[in-house]
């Protein structure tokens, strides 16, 4: 069953306030000139829309006390009038649509730019599609609405203040009569505007679920169909966007009564106050071109109303939209770069500390990954991190390249505390080489240049030569220019770690850190690979995350983690004579290894 969408008490409320359109005041006062050019056109087609009713009360009344001469020209006037409406019409539709889209656009590299540099603590707390959803969902509604719902609703403003204004100069008696069903519109307004406000914010946050679910499921989708979970991905896909329909069926029903009822009660009073007009023009109380006048203003004034009523609900989604998009660009991370940051050292001589380390994931505070963790590894060492699952030795290397920040105690690197300096500085002098390695929808030399984007493609063909890579590459249909599908769909499990291995051998950095590097290679592929890595990792401090004991047998040293501290340290001849945890999985390793040999 679909869970409701988490929005707390303090999102709904504020969800109420039209004023949250203010946060996007930053981003259109960028160009006030393109603003203001939008409001002269603005202002320029509602004049001129104002002036047909007196051009059309001219025409009337002159075939009644006119010359045809006279009478032509009230023709003439009208025609000019008309082209200026149009050519207004069309110049303010271009300002102010191009306005919205660079306003639009200015928002979404905002929101990607503050987003692509949060932790991965951040993204603990929010699913991804969630963020896609309300960068492209979310911003397609605000650019409707910058580019033309507000326009379009201070035109109407215009319109229906301008049509008042030459309503009470035309009849101050029946200007009367009208106003007072205004009280009679405005109440549903106010009433009914709550609910849709409260209704448009709820179904953009279902609107944001389903993209997260579908964004969720697809990304797994070879595990979702190996495991027949085909059926259940549509189920709750389906209950989520049936829920999201649900909320929208409830907007739209209630943004339609409002619509009719503010509809209703307009023309009803405007029907009732001909009625009198026409018994006024009987009576010579009044001109017939004036009453034209008159209904002209009328039915204006009452079309901005109409359209304001219709605007205001747009607006209202807008303004959901705009909270949502202003959470991401406002959102703080908890790992923050100093204000006055140290320079990182160059060049670096690769000296890791831990000093009293100590750490809890934000989802587990109650249990500590690190607990007290001190270690130095010395400039061009190699360090390998073993023990068993959950024991603390990924978390090494995330604090390592800050990704998230010790509860307690510091890591150094050269002697420099990580939090002196900025992230993007510090992390130059690091290469990874993760345990999923990841591969981009692009060609084989890009994804290995991911490493260094400034490398030549031959400095490009050596890395990956170096990571035993070429041969496989060299086989795709297109060579080094193929590409490599989502998620590198192309390849085996292998080959992209191997893409992953020489995107770090192309970095170059003193500092190398591999997380089960070889775990998805063959045999002949790893002992290749291998050879890559003990190359690359002379004269640079290399930190090793395995599973596999054989991968770290000629490490300088063994660290042995369980639970979250080092219970030992030394070589691996030295580990096994000692005894103890690392003995133990070596004997589980090494002799299961040579009993499924035999």
């Amino acid at each position: 069953m679909a869970r409701k969408p988490q929005t707390n008490s303090e999102d709904r409320a504020s969800s109420r306030k039209i004023g949250a359109l203010r946060g996007l005041a930053p981003f259109v006062l960028k160009y006030r000139g393109l603003l203001g050019l939008s409001v002269v056109a603005l202002v320029f087609t509602a004049g001129v829309s104002l002036m047909l009713p007196l051009a059309v009360r001219r025409v009337v009344d002159g075939f009644q006390t006119g010359t045809t001469q006279l009478l032509d020209q009230y023709f003439l006037a009208a025609m000019v009038i008309a082209g200026l409406l149009a050519l207004g019409t069309g110049t303010r539709y271009y300002l102010v649509t191009r306005l919205g889209e660079r306003v639009v656009a200015d928002i979404r590299k905002a929101v990607f730019d503050n987003v692509i540099g949060m932790s991965p603590a951040y993204y603990e707390r929010i699913m991804t599609g969630e963020v896609l959803s309300r960068i492209t969902t979310d911003t397609t509604l605000i650019q409707s609405v910058i580019g033309s719902s507000v326009s379009w609703f201070l035109r109407n403003v215009l319109l229906f203040l301008g049509g008042l204004a030459m309503m009470l100069a035309t009849s101050a008696k029946l200007t009367g009569l009208v106003l007072l069903i205004v009280p009679a519109v405005i109440v549903p307004i106010i009433a009914l505007g709550r609910r849709v406000r409260n209704l448009s914010r709820e179904n953009q946050d279902w609107i944001a679920q389903s993209s997260g679910k579908a964004s969720e499921t697809l990304l797994a989708v070879q595990a979702v169909q190996a495991f027949g979970h085909e059926d259940l991905s549509r189920r709750q896909f389906g209950d989520v966007t049936e829920n999201a329909f649900e909320s929208a069926k409830s907007r739209i029903a209630m943004r339609a009564a409002l619509t009719v009822i503010v509809i209703f009660l307009v023309f009803a009073g405007i029907v009732g106050v001909l009625w009198i007009g026409a018994r006024d023009v009987r009576a010579d109380a009044m001109t017939i071109g004036a009453l034209v006048q008159f209904v002209i203003y009328a039915a204006i004034m009452a079309a901005s109303t109409a359209a304001l009523s219709e605007i205001w609900g747009e607006l209202q989604r807008a303004a959901g939209a705009t909270e949502r998009l202003v959470d991401l660009l406002t959102a703080t991370d908890s790992v923050q770069d100093p204000a006055d940051p140290v320079p990182a050292p160059a060049p670096a001589r690769g000296e890791i500390t831990f000093d009293g380390v100590r750490f809890n994931y934000p989802t587990r505070p109650d249990q500590a990954a690190l607990d007290g963790v001190d270690l130095t590894i010395a400039p061009g060492e190699t360090v390998a991190l073993v023990g068993p699952s959950g024991a603390g030795k990924t978390t090494i290397l995330q604090l390592l390249l800050r990704f998230h920040d010790p509860s307690a105690g510091r890591v150094l690197l050269d002697g420099v505390d990580l939090r002196a300096m900025t992230r993007a500085d510090f992390r130059r002098n690091i290469a990874l080489v993760p345990q999923d390695a990841v591969i981009f929808a692009d060609s084989a030399t890009e994804n290995i240049r991911f490493g260094r984007p400034d490398a030549t493609d031959a400095e490009v063909e050596a890395a990956a030569r170096a990571a035993a890579a070429h041969d496989f590459i060299m086989d795709l249909p297109e060579g080094y220019a193929s590409q490599l599908g989502e998620r590198g769909v192309m390849l085996s499990g292998g080959q992209k770690q191997r893409i992953a291995i020489a995107r770090a051998i192309l970095r170059d950095a003193p500092v190398l850190l591999l997380d089960e590097a070889t775990s998805a290679l063959d045999a002949e592929s790893e002992r290749a690979v291998q050879a890559a890595v003990d190359r690359l990792a002379r004269d640079r401090t290399t930190l090793i995350v395995a599973h596999r004991l054989a991968t770290v047998k000629k490490a300088d040293r063994i660290l042995v983690f369980d639970r979250g501290r080092v219970v030992a340290s030394g070589t691996h001849d030295g580990l096994v004579a000692e005894g103890g945890l690392y003995a133990r999985l070596a004997e589980l390793q090494f002799t299961g290894a040579k009993l499924a040999a035999e």
